[in-house]
């Protein structure tokens, strides 16, 4: 796909695209709340941080976010093993996440958990926390390592989009521009292949990629029969196009030879 070119943004434009991706912020925050007030998964902070929906949410989208919040949550949890936790996560893009608070519950914490997001979102999670104990009492100090990036030293991943050629990708990509999104960077969301040269391209040494489906049918099939009888899926073959057009990319430095390059589903 030829990637048109772009004209600079005005000081306007800058601020309206912005704040179209802050508003992805809130939007999966409530969609994370939603799957987890109806069972998908347990997150007993994310009612701290996110009002509860007041529409259900539909159950492509609620099992679309259990397979990513367990996707990457089996992700960090390999490379916080193979550290054993002698390291430093810093979670780009962060939002409302409740990464480090569950990461706390499992007795998993890393030297150091750092956040990276907008100014605005920063304070707004920065409030919430001083005036919620639940949330205050974990927060502690603690020493640097080894390093994770979550966004998309060294283990890095992120939940971009892929085979965005297609017309289902198109639509993608027309629904974001609609919301003022753009997508940058959709020139290398052509196939997973292109997604991996993107790392290695970048100085990565060595890179994965797997579309959203593969990681549904890795995770643990019981639990996968479970959430699946918590709602009945009408349109599959939706659900099955939406997964194969996310996709989990992570990509690994190793000057320690931990074994980094090992990790995968």
């Amino acid at each position: 796909m030829a990637a048109a070119a772009r004209e600079p943004l005005s000081a306007t434009g800058l601020d309206e695209a912005d704040e179209a991706v802050r508003g992805t912020c809130e939007d999966a925050s409530v969609c994370k709340r939603f799957a987890v007030s109806i069972g998908y998964w347990k997150d007993p902070y994310i009612q701290y941080f996110v009002r509860q929906a007041k529409e259900r949410k539909a159950p492509e989208i609620n099992r679309g976010y259990y397979a990513r919040v367990h996707g990457v949550s089996y992700l960090i949890q390999a490379f916080l093993k193979k550290t054993e936790c002698n390291c430093q996560i810093v979670n780009l893009g962060a939002g409302m996440d409740t990464l480090f608070w569950r990461l706390k519950d499992e007795n998993l914490l890393p030297r150091k958990y750092f956040e990276v997001d907008f100014p605005m979102i920063v304070a707004r999670k920065i409030h919430n926390i001083k005036s919620k104990p639940p949330l205050s009492k974990p927060i502690m100090e603690s020493h640097s390592g080894d390093s994770l990036l979550i966004g998309g030293t060294l283990l890095s991943h992120s939940l971009p989009e892929v085979n965005m050629t297609d017309r289902f990708g198109q639509i993608m990509i027309e629904n974001l521009q609609r919301r003022q999104c753009n997508l940058a960077g959709v020139e290398v969301c052509r196939s997973l292949d292109s997604q991996k040269e993107r790392l290695l391209l970048n100085g990565w040494e060595t890179a994965h990629a797997i579309d959203m489906m593969k990681v549904y049918s890795f995770l643990p099939q019981a639990d996968v029969k479970r959430i699946e009888g918590l709602e009945f899926l009408d349109e599959k073959e939706l659900f099955e196009q939406l997964m194969q057009h996310y996709c989990i990319c992570w990509a690994s430095k190793d000057s320690s030879n931990l074994g980094l390059a090992n990790i995968t589903f």
